[in-house]
């Protein structure tokens, strides 16, 4: 049984550096769609034990939620390879969220650097030099 861990200020950089893939729900205990869809997240953590499920309790983490501009919750974020490939706000169904780790593993993840590369250029070629 891989439970999901729970993820805090102190371990959440180390976690996301130690790289695969890894699951985050934001969620806080008085959230009722919070609490419907942790049961489907733990399910799945149990069906995927080869990656990292995290729980972020965002009262407790203020700081690192407001890093990450939390807004609604539950909020799902997808890391893969230390770079963060999907955020979204709202409970999502288990099928869905199986669609998300499927997609999650087939990422080429050479094009997703390459395209990030590429984007911080021309963000930076748009900054007028001083």
């Amino acid at each position: 049984m891989a439970a999901a861990v729970q993820v805090t200020s102190q371990t959440f950089q180390a976690l996301v550096d130690k790289g695969g893939i890894i699951l985050l729900d934001w969620w806080a205990p008085w959230c009722g769609p919070c609490r419907s869809f942790g049961p489907v997240f733990e399910k799945a953590a149990d069906a995927h034990p080869d990656i990292t499920f995290g729980k972020i309790n965002t009262d407790e983490e203020q700081e690192l939620s407001g890093m990450f501009e939390i807004r609604s919750i539950p909020t799902l974020m997808v890391f893969r390879e230390k770079v963060l490939i999907f955020a979204q706000p709202g409970a999502v169904p288990a099928a869905g969220l199986d669609e998300i780790i499927r997609q999650a593993r087939s990422l080429d993840m050479g094009k997703v650097r390459k395209d990030l590369a590429e984007q911080e250029a021309a963000q930076k070629s748009k900054v007028p030099q001083a």
